[in-house]
């Protein structure tokens, strides 16, 4: 097996549930899935369920042709571990990103492939930032030129796989606006958009 992809909601205790929120008729889950099942490159898409989301999880995804294991990331990992050659390709999702188009994610794969032990897409932060002391009064503004918004899947190659969404030192690709995870509703709206939008069309 040479790409696997793990599809994860270790961000918060509330992911499990916010993964079942309903877009466009089918749960967040379900769309996170089958685009991940979309790119040719992957082999096999994994998804860590939170045991108490398990049954609800396995019932957005059962007609999919993904596995899902009940538990956490690390035994999700353990469970596929075997099936993995020396140079497969982890990646690691959040479920809540479920509109990542497939050119990012092959972007990623591609990076790992050419020799960067980690890999994450991330976005130019667009926002001023500003530093506030202990009182919370402004006293600076921060160079925001070279700040990045984090975005996944993470990709790894096998030896480098660490379980988490963060990882320092990593090679970076350009992520992409649809990619934002879906929390709040106005993320909802936008993400109800991009859901009804023909495939072939520019969204965000």
């Amino acid at each position: 097996m040479n790409v696997v992809a793990i599809v994860t909601v270790a961000h918060h205790a509330s992911d499990g549930e916010s993964a079942l929120t309903p877009v466009h008729g089918e749960a967040l889950l379900t769309h996170t899935v089958r685009g991940l099942l979309d790119v040719p490159e992957i082999d096999l898409v994994l998804v860590a369920a939170p045991q108490r989301c398990a049954s609800s999880f396995s019932e957005a995804v059962g007609d999919l042709g993904c596995r899902v294991v009940p538990g956490s990331l690390r035994q999700a990992f353990a469970a596929v571990e075997p099936e993995l050659s020396r140079d497969s390709v982890v990646l690691l999702h959040d479920a809540l990103r479920a509109f990542i188009p497939a050119q990012t994610v092959r972007d990623v794969i591609k990076a790992v492939r050419d020799g960067a032990p980690v890999v994450v897409p991330v976005l130019p932060m667009a926002d001023t930032v500003k530093v506030t002391d202990a009182a919370s009064l402004i006293v600076g503004t921060e160079d925001r030129s070279r700040l990045r918004t984090l975005q996944t899947p993470v990709g790894y190659a096998l030896a480098a796989f660490r379980p988490d969404l963060a990882p320092a030192g990593a090679a970076t690709v350009d992520g992409h606006p649809d990619a934002m995870r879906v929390t709040s509703d106005f993320e909802l709206s936008l993400a109800e958009a991009i859901a009804a939008a023909p495939k072939n069309e520019e969204t965000l």
